[in-house]
């Protein structure tokens, strides 16, 4: 479903301080932003935050990059995350927000940004032939995610499509990622810390089971 337009957003977003408005003038530079060495953490497609609101407020000592495409999508992601902080009296000084195409990801990162783990959640399946290679875990997108990737990096991806699951594993294979963890069913695996996004619960709530698997840069 098309969300509609709110006027409020781009103006909102604009007056954050930590929504970057134009993130390609930082490539290579994203540790200077944060203003320290730790972990740089990215979310390619963060939708309305709730999972990148969670994780930024409950490890202080991480930096996030947060994603998206559209104002309407962001505007609302900003609200959350500032609730999330605000709910556990945390400084907001880890997360930055921003609009970006996935497509052009390298525009913004580069090789000396050393990303330490990417996660996609519930991305878009492309399921049509001719659209398979809009996919995020397309080949040819983790080849431009090793660029920024760090040595042994990782790449958490959660989705409940069965077909892109499955065609993602060769994906990843063909692009020398190692899957060092997988479950066909997240909520009932041994897997620990999840942290459930907006598409999510809705498809837990109708019976369907998450897909994850966690991939390692290989060489």
């Amino acid at each position: 479903m098309r969300m509609r337009k709110k006027p409020w957003a781009r103006p909102e977003l604009e007056s954050c301080n930590f929504f970057v408005i134009k993130p390609k003038g930082y490539k290579g530079k994203w540790r200077e932003i944060f203003g320290n060495d730790n972990p740089i953490y990215l979310e390619l497609g963060c939708g309305k935050g709730t999972f990148i609101a969670v994780h930024g407020s409950e490890n202080p000592n991480i930096n996030y990059i947060a994603i998206d495409i559209k104002d309407e999508v962001l505007g609302l992601a900003k609200r959350n995350i500032e609730k999330a902080y605000e709910e556990k009296n945390t400084v907001l000084d880890n997360i930055k927000l921003m609009a970006q195409e996935i497509g052009l990801i390298n525009e913004m990162l580069s090789e000396e940004d050393l990303i330490s783990r990417i996660y996609i959640n519930f991305c878009n399946p492309w399921p049509k032939e001719k659209h398979k290679k809009r996919r995020l875990t397309h080949t040819r997108q983790l080849e431009q995610y090793k660029t920024f990737l760090k040595e042994n990096g990782e790449i958490y991806f959660k989705t409940d499509d069965d077909e892109l699951f499955e065609e993602s594993l060769k994906y990843f294979k063909e692009a020398t990622f190692e899957i060092t963890y997988i479950t066909y069913d997240l909520h009932k695996s041994d897997f620990e810390g999840n942290v459930e996004t907006e598409h999510e619960k809705m498809f837990t709530e109708q019976g369907i089971k998450t897909k994850f698997l966690i991939a390692v840069k290989g060489n």
